[in-house]
């Protein structure tokens, strides 16, 4: 029993008359402290697979399972709690609120769980450093490059210690030099704090930084390579 398991997953989409397979009976499973790769090309399936096991959407069919919990099964409310207590997101387009600071951005999934301002402006202060941004509290999205936005994305998605994290294409609006940066951000903050980091990308060289690439094509997997890193390596 890994940490996350899928068993048998299919999903399809009624458009019309027409029946459109995104996933056609997907099975694997995830361990705990894994960097997990979801590798294929636009349109293959990679990202459905991703919203399945954050909760985002329902399967057709299959068995989809999170810490031994049926995440399929679960209501709205049931998965928002979920998601508060055990997931963080990293997005393609950052999905900052525009009129709120890096610092308020940062903070807040701890407000939804309730925790003070005191404590969260602290801790927020504390992840911003940590991605070397301390010096843009107070800047809004607008206020910075893409690559410092994605940044501050990842210091939200770490805040609040989750066991696992999604990114989904976090790299895809970035140049070369920034997507290594922000890749060695994410990887060693994961593997810092023994979490799960799930990453969907179309990019081989991105594919490269995880344990376990999972190749996804016309909604099926087509393979699982296990990959060996040296010790203390983050990546390549």
């Amino acid at each position: 029993m890994g940490l996350i398991d899928i068993k048998n997953v299919r999903k399809v989409y009624r458009m019309g008359d027409e029946k459109v397979i995104a996933l056609d009976s997907v099975s694997f499973s995830i361990e705990k402290g894994e960097f997990c790769c979801l590798l294929g090309t636009s349109g293959s399936g990679k990202s459905t697979l991703l919203n399945l096991m954050a909760g985002l959407e329902k399967p057709t069919k299959g068995e989809i399972k999170i810490k031994d919990k049926h995440v399929e099964k679960m209501s709205e409310k049931q998965l928002a709690v979920f998601r508060r207590n055990n997931v963080g997101f990293v997005f393609q387009s950052y999905n900052l609120l525009p009129m709120l600071t890096a610092l308020e951005n940062v903070s807040l999934p701890l407000i939804f769980k309730g925790i003070s301002r005191n404590f969260r402006d602290k801790r927020a202060t504390e992840m911003l450093k940590a991605v070397g941004l301390e010096k843009r509290l107070k800047h809004k999205p607008s206020q910075m490059s893409g690559g410092q936005q994605q940044r501050v994305s990842i210091a939200r998605a770490f805040i609040g210690n989750p066991e696992i994290v999604f990114a989904d294409e976090p790299t895809g609006n970035l140049d070369t030099k920034t997507t290594k940066e922000v890749m060695d951000l994410i990887t060693t903050m994961a593997r810092k704090n023994n979490q799960t980091l799930i990453i969907v990308t179309h990019d081989v060289e991105i594919a490269e930084y995880a344990d376990k690439i999972i190749h996804v094509r016309d909604g099926n997997i087509e393979k699982i390579d296990i990959v060996k890193h040296d010790k203390g390596e983050s990546g390549k």
